[in-house]
């Protein structure tokens, strides 16, 4: 039986942590930025987290 290939996109984009915990980033945060209130700037930056409920699919796709 053959190995399952990894979606190349998704392990760019995601990682998992030593606690388990899958790091994702955030969107509409690459240019244009002076139009976003400070909050919105500032949530963006904090360390974000997959949803519990797609953790397990997330895996799959990046093992």
């Amino acid at each position: 039986m053959p190995k399952m290939k990894s979606v190349k996109g998704a392990v760019k984009r995601f990682k998992v942590k030593k606690s388990g915990k899958i790091k994702r980033g955030t969107a509409f945060r690459s240019h244009i930025l002076t139009k976003q209130d400070a909050k919105t700037r500032r949530v963006q930056h904090q360390p974000k987290h997959v949803h519990q409920a797609d953790v397990a699919h997330v895996k799959e796709m990046i093992c």
